[in-house]
């Protein structure tokens, strides 16, 4: 299993980064372009796939979707020292700062889906293979920059680049016209690789860079939907937590010495509740979230271990609200709008642990479009900003002072910092098969 998921990645991904907290926003040109609303208006089955199972109870065809995206991001890792005496140990007063800026350049973001429904038929079913998390970073060695000054003063190199593919096989039933119900057992494979690696244990060196690790997981998403006559629709799924093995790291020092550690990361639970409202020409969705880190493995826990490892992220829990708006009065051509605001994850006094994962994005806007070709096949596309709203900041902290400062360690008069903005193009191919 874990090859035929290994397979799948190399077939569909590089690299992904996520818009909220470490989750993505959205999936496929459609959904991402309203915001990743989707829970109560199924526009798509992209959408509906990633949202809520049992929305794809609206369609009554065979439909294929792929989506394949250029996101580009541009991280900012900013940090502040104060300056000792190195005979007498005291502050000086002076302050030393820099700013290093993200080199990694293009990642690609795809996605693929498909829905076999059949009219009259009570039953629809589909299988999707997205990207639905990541996060990466590649802050350069920087001798300006005290955080990324060469160990042991500061941490050198900074890359991260984590991903999760999720394989999903979702059902939906109709017990009425207008009531529906989903579910759907999904499969996941994460992979990450950290320079330096926090995870591990630090030697005289410093820490080490791992090589890239990778879990399998499961999980499920079950889901409600009522479709009104009216146009109203409501909307409700839960996705349980994604139970992963363990992260297992073979680590290489920079005296070339080696270690071996484990680390366990899952995917946290999320509730989303969704609105929508169809009529004429106009299609509205609201969607809201709420992503549970703190009872998830790997973000529930802070702080340092006793060996001056990392516990994890220490996040906090984080409510989304996804906004989207279609309007199909210009023939041939249905516009829409999308914004998704998300709340940051990350306590300002835990600030430190999250350097390798930045990407997070307070405020996104999307717009999109489709074209269809054919009867049977249409083009997708959307455009994407995201900005995180400004820094998150906290002190720097050291294992080692711990016993003066605690419980993290601080730094006084020391301070890291990163804001990012994000954007993104992408296309996408929608196929129905002829009924």
């Amino acid at each position: 299993m874990k090859n035929i998921l290994k397979l799948a990645v190399l077939f569909l991904t590089t690299s992904l980064f996520a818009q909220a907290g470490h989750i993505m926003q959205g999936v496929g040109s459609v959904n991402m372009s309203m915001g990743g609303a989707a829970t109560a208006q199924p526009l798509d089955i992209s959408g509906a796939l990633q949202w809520n199972p049992a929305a794809i109870s609206v369609f009554d065809s065979k439909i294929i979707n792929f989506d394949i995206g250029a996101f580009f991001s541009s991280p900012e890792l900013s940090s502040t020292v104060p300056e000792f005496n190195p005979n007498t140990g005291q502050p000086t007063g002076n302050f030393y700062s820099g700013t290093t800026k993200d080199d990694r350049g293009v990642s690609p973001m795809p996605a693929l889906a498909y829905v076999y429904g059949k009219e009259g038929s009570k039953h629809t079913f589909g299988v999707s293979a997205f990207g639905i998390s990541g996060f990466g970073v590649t802050f350069p060695q920087s001798n300006s920059n005290p955080i990324n000054m060469p160990q042991p003063n500061g941490f050198g190199h900074i890359e991260s680049d984590y991903m999760l593919l999720q394989i999903g096989f979702a059902w939906a039933y109709e017990l009425t016209n207008e009531l529906s119900i989903g579910v759907q057992p999904t499969i996941n494979y994460a992979a990450l690789e950290l320079a330096p690696n926090p995870t591990a244990n630090p030697n005289a060196s410093g820490y080490p860079v791992s090589d890239k690790a990778s879990a399998i997981g499961y999980g499920a998403q079950f889901g409600v939907f009522y479709n009104s006559p009216s146009g109203f629709k409501l909307g409700a799924s839960y996705k349980t937590p994604q139970k992963f093995d363990d992260l297992k790291f073979k680590n290489t020092y920079l005296n070339n010495s080696t270690s071996e550690n484990a680390f366990n990361m899952d995917y946290p639970s999320i509730l989303s509740f969704g609105l929508g409202y169809s009529t004429g020409d106009v299609d509205l969705a609201v969607d809201y979230r709420f992503v549970d880190y703190e009872n998830t493995n790997g973000f529930a826990e802070k702080g340092w271990t006793p060996t001056y490892s990392v516990a994890g992220f220490g996040w906090k829990n984080i409510n989304i609200l996804s906004v989207g708006l279609q309007y199909k009065g210009i023939e041939k051509l249905p516009l829409r709008v999308g914004y998704t605001y998300s709340s940051n994850p990350i306590d300002s006094e835990l600030a430190f642990f999250s350097i390798p994962a930045t990407a997070v994005i307070k405020n996104a806007f999307q717009f999109g479009t489709s074209y269809p070709v054919t009867d049977n096949f249409k083009l997708n596309g959307v455009f994407h900003y995201g900005t995180s709203g400004g820094e998150t900041s906290g002190p720097i902290l050291n294992p080692a002072f711990i016993s003066a400062y605690p419980p993290y360690g601080s730094i006084p008069g020391s301070e890291v910092s990163y804001k990012m903005t994000t954007s993104m193009v992408m296309l996408g191919l929608t196929y129905t098969f002829s009924k």
